[in-house]
């Protein structure tokens, strides 16, 4: 039986793991947490925020994803939305989800993130 999501993976290039900090930390407000030693070998970076674990690895190849993303809950979505204009993140407005307030934005490189808050209380 499921009972509930650990955490959500992300792929990123080699080597942008400052790149990704400077983003998931300054920009998205998370904190970075310490990955095990013997996965901090393999590069990439875990960040958190309450309840909301994303964790980026690297791959020698990557692409971003076109229509993958993880949707992620915020409170005060207009504020939300401000202090990632304030930091030069694209936000894209979408009114397609019925109850909801969203955008999308993308991490560095070029990751497609959704911002959503349900409508009303």
């Amino acid at each position: 039986m499921l009972v509930g999501v650990d955490h959500v993976q992300l792929a990123a290039p080699p080597g942008s793991e400052d790149r990704l900090r400077s983003y998931y930390v300054d920009v998205l407000g998370m904190t970075e947490i310490a990955k095990p030693a013997v996965l901090a070998a393999r590069g990439g970076c875990w960040f958190q925020a309450g309840a909301v674990h994303l964790h980026l690895g690297t791959e020698a190849d990557f692409r971003p994803a076109k229509k993958a993303h993880p949707g992620l809950r915020v409170r005060d979505i207009e504020a939300y939305a401000a202090r990632l204009v304030a930091q030069h993140a694209p936000v894209i407005w979408n009114d397609d989800l019925p109850g909801h307030r969203r955008f999308y934005s993308e991490d560095p490189v070029g990751n497609r993130l959704e911002f959503l808050e349900p409508d009303g209380p």
